[in-house]
């Protein structure tokens, strides 16, 4: 299920999922990039990183931020899952939390450490809480963070909204001039507000916009004139960036088992 947040942090925030399973065995969930960071509230059952080891050392926090991610994860769920998830805008991370973004690359932190006792108290109201009663929760907690107000420059959110429009396809010298900057002051500005480097971040929306064709077609259409509408030159570039990004190919994408989100599958 996908929420909206409310408009005071729509600036921030894209959307809320809340993911719940009652399958009792044993889950493998393929994470991979969206180009966002997340913070992730998990209920019943923690998520772990490895399956068959269910020792305290591979049990991920039970709420966590993660940062942009490079590669993408395994995750696995024993047993009853709820997921609460905060899908931040790209640049939202840096602007909620005041923190530069490339310092949160490919991390996972358990809240306690973001927000000390106040992360915890948040934690264990989500978790007593019935569910209409999570986001009008979570989101009192969030606002008081958004009224610090820590403002990215105006290039930055230009600059996504400009990368989405194109599907990903823009050349570094296209943002360039788009920007007034040089390149080098770009993608630092990039790895401040974004934690990727925009040659990264135009890869990872003309994957997804590849995906969205994907999901719109039957699985034995042929994927090279979806391929060349999002950019890839050839049927192999298309297979090695869609396998460098997810750790799919197409084809194992369209049958995968449940998706729980675009970029979050239960993997055989």
């Amino acid at each position: 299920m996908q929420i909206l947040p409310s408009l005071p942090l729509s600036p921030y925030i894209r959307h809320y999922l809340f993911l719940d399973s009652d399958d009792p065995g044993i889950k493998k969930l393929r994470l991979f990039s969206d180009g966002s960071a997340g913070l992730v509230f998990s209920f019943k059952n923690r998520l772990r990183s490895e399956e068959k080891k269910a020792t305290e050392q591979n049990f991920l926090p039970g709420s966590f931020l993660y940062g942009q991610l490079e590669n993408y994860q395994n995750l696995y769920s024993g047993g009853k899952t709820a997921l609460l998830i905060v899908v931040f805008h790209p640049h939202g991370i840096r602007q909620l939390l005041g923190i530069p973004a490339q310092e949160l690359h490919g991390q996972i932190i358990p809240i306690e450490f973001l927000f000390g006792p106040a992360g915890k108290e948040l934690q264990d109201s989500l978790s007593e809480s019935k569910i209409p009663q999570l986001i009008p929760i979570l989101e009192s907690f969030l606002l008081k963070l958004a009224a610090k107000n820590h403002s990215s420059p105006s290039f930055i959110e230009a600059s996504v909204q400009l990368i989405v429009q194109k599907r990903g396809q823009l050349s570094s010298e296209q943002l360039s001039r788009f920007t007034g900057y040089q390149e080098r002051q770009i993608e630092r500005k990039f790895a401040e507000y974004i934690g990727l480097s925009p040659k990264k971040f135009c890869s990872i929306i003309r994957l997804h916009d590849f995906i969205k064709q994907l999901r719109n077609t039957l699985p034995d259409h042929h994927f090279t004139t979806m391929g060349y509408s999002s950019g890839y030159y050839d049927q192999s570039h298309q297979i090695r960036e869609f396998k460098k990004i997810t750790g799919l190919t197409p084809s194992q994408y369209q049958n995968a088992g449940t998706t729980l989100a675009v970029n979050f599958l239960k993997v055989l």
